[in-house]
Formats: structure tokens, C-alpha cells, sequence
């Protein structure tokens, strides 16, 4: 079941709830430049076993809104308040994937993790993608700048780049086109501020907030997030366990889907 929520600067925020009578809540949050659609085999999977899958499109990309501004870390960690208000939901486990990851983490610091039992960090963008004075850690700053300037230069030619780096495995050409579309649907503007709140914000605080079970999932072929930036995490987040996925690259919901449906239910149910 697919609906819209109202965030309060009266953007909508495409909502996809599937299974809503389940026994339990998994509220998913995507990766930059995709969609709730990237969750798609855990989707199809976990509400055969009574689970609950919540996605969220982040405004500017999938079936959302596209504002021309509001890609800070704080806004849209404010738009996950919205839905969870809107849709009552309480007991849940967040799932964040890349920069999703970001903003579960500004949401556990921001929003004193309302109404999340359990965290779920998935080659998340935190607690700073690029390297930093005293942060050795990440991508080089060049290198997200590039993304930004070959967004506006030729996005679709940036989308098919990155794409080829996004997963380990063999993919086939048709996922590679499904993929490709699904970074299309977003907004220009949208797809370079993300990627410029990489170079501005950082996440050090919102990770020392965390106070609930957290399983932090990373590809140890992650050539988007690297996987040191999960070993930091690691040691950032207080009850937090580091599971590496040997032959995951940044999709290990993809690259490993049966190990990370496994994974995440184990998790869950502990």
C-alpha cells in the first residue's frame, strides 16, 4: 500500500507500507540516489514471515516530493519523524542504508530514537563519508566533489559510474537499467545537495547517542562507503555488533540478499 505523508514545510513523502498487520515493524530507509525500491528483495521476503516493511522515499528522489531545498541531515531526519507520527508506529526496527544510515543516526541523536527499539546501519554514511582533519577515515573530499560536478555536468553518465561500482556481484544488464532508472527518478538538485551535505556534515555526536541494540552490516568490498567507516561505528555506538559481509560490496542487500534477510530477522527476533 503506497500513500503520501505531509512533512510540516508541506512536502510529501512517498510512504510504501506493506503488511501492515504484521507482527512486527521494519521501517527502511535508502541509500543516495535511489528509492524505498532498492529493499525490493526485502520486501518480497519478510513479509512472508509477518513482518511489517515500512519504506520511506526521501524527499527529492523516488515517488517524493522534489523540493528545490531541505537535503540537511536534520530535515529529513524530521521527515522520518513525520511518517513515524503519522503512521503511529512504536517497537520498530530502523534500517538505514548508506546515506539512510545517516539519517537513522541524525534521527537516533536529533530525535532521541522515537519510537525504535532496534538499529539497523547498512554501509552507512557515518559518522563522515569524506576524511576530515583528525578523521583519516572515508572518501577523499575530490572525489564527492567530482560527483557533485559530474551531476550537473551529465548525471545520467554520473548514475551509470556509480552503479558500476555499487555492487560486488554479477549483476545483469537488465538490473543494471533498473538500477539506473531508479537513481533517474530523482531530482537533479536534489541528487548534488545530498551529496554536498556529505562534505558539510558530520555525525559524531548522533552515533554516541545511540542507545538501542544496533547491527551495523558492511561489505568488506564497499567501495562507496569503506568498510573502516563500519569498524568506526563499531566503536562509536554503545551495545553495536559489526557483522562483515565477505562477498558484499555498498549493496549487501543485494550482493548477500538471503544472508542479509537472515541477518536482519536474527536480529530482530534476539
Amino acid at each position: 500500500m503506497g500513500y503520501y505523508v505531509t512533512a510540516q514545510d508541506n512536502v510529501n513523502i512517498y510512504v510504501e507500507d506493506l503488511n501492515p498487520e504484521g507482527k512486527g515493524t521494519i521501517v527502511f530507509l535508502h541509500g543516495w540516489p535511489g528509492s524505498h525500491n532498492l529493499f525490493e528483495y526485502q520486501f518480497d521476503q519478510l513479509p512472508k514471515l509477518g513482518y511489517r516493511c515500512v519504506g520511506i522515499d526521501m524527499r527529492g528522489f523516488g515517488n517524493s516530493d522534489k523540493p528545490f531545498c531541505g537535503y540537511d541531515y536534520d530535515t529529513l531526519a524530521d521527515d522520518v519523524r513525520c511518517v513515524v507520527e503519522a503512521l503511529d508506529l512504536y517497537d520498530f526496527t530502523l534500517v538505514g542504508h548508506s546515506t539512510g544510515g545517516a539519517i537513522a543516526a541524525r534521527y537516533m541523536g536529533r530525535h532521541k530514537g522515537y519510537g525504535v527499539c532496534r538499529l539497523v546501519l547498512c554501509a552507512a554514511a557515518a559518522p563522515s563519508l569524506i576524511k576530515r582533519p583528525n578523521f583519516p577515515y572515508g572518501l577523499e573530499k575530490e572525489a564527492v566533489e567530482q560527483i557533485i560536478a559530474n551531476t550537473y555536468k551529465d548525471r545520467p553518465q554520473m548514475l551509470r559510474g556509480f552503479g558500476d561500482m555499487f555492487f560486488f556481484q554479477y549483476i545483469t544488464c537488465a538490473f543494471s537499467d533498473w538500477f539506473f532508472q531508479l537513481g533517474l527518478q530523482a531530482a537533479g538538485w536534489a541528487t548534488a545537495a545530498i551529496a554536498e551535505t556529505w562534505l558539510r556534515e558530520v555525525l559524531f555526536a548522533d552515533l554516541e547517542a545511540i542507545r538501542v541494540p544496533t547491527l551495523i552490516i558492511h561489505g568488506i568490498h564497499d567501495q562507496v562507503v569503506p568498510f573502516q567507516l563500519g569498524e568506526v561505528q563499531r566503536r562509536m555506538i554503545r551495545n553495536s555488533k559489526l557483522m562483515p559481509f565477505e562477498f558484499s560490496g555498498h549493496a549487501s542487500f543485494y550482493d548477500q540478499k538471503d544472508e542479509f534477510n537472515e541477518a536482519l530477522v536474527k536480529f530482530i527476533e534476539s
